[in-house]
């Protein structure tokens, strides 16, 4: 059962990485053979790579920020399992930690958002 559904998630992420590559290099190929009768990928490479990285910044982001939500979250539960009569400074400072935690997912969110629609590369190619 475990293999199986791991390797229908493996089919599902492979369909979404490609998918940005297909999409894209349909489309400059269109407009690319209707302004010069020639092909040039070139704009459909960056773009399906700016979508990969996009995703694998949200991936990771998100990866090592719940990895550590989960450290910081059991730490804090054991903690007031120990001493009951701290639990409110304990919850203080796991609030305090667990934002901090979480602007990393945003900025991993922002990172994504300005390769997918505000690509610094994509002016050097015209």
């Amino acid at each position: 059962m475990k293999k199986s559904l791991i390797y229908v998630l493996l089919a599902m992420v492979l369909v979404i990485v490609t998918a940005g590559f297909a999409f894209a290099a349909q489309e400059v190929a269109k407009a690319a053979a209707v302004s010069t009768g020639t092909v040039d990928y070139t704009k459909a490479i960056i773009i399906g790579c700016s979508l990969l990285a996009a995703g694998m910044a949200i991936a990771f982001g998100t990866i090592g920020t719940g990895n550590g939500m989960g450290a910081g979250l059991n730490g804090a539960t054991n903690a007031v399992g120990r001493n009951p009569e701290a639990q409110g400074k304990i919850l203080l400072t796991m609030m305090v930690g667990l934002a901090m935690i979480e602007s990393l997912a945003i900025y991993a969110l922002v990172v994504a958002l300005i390769v997918l629609y505000a690509n610094p590369l994509l002016k050097y190619i015209g």
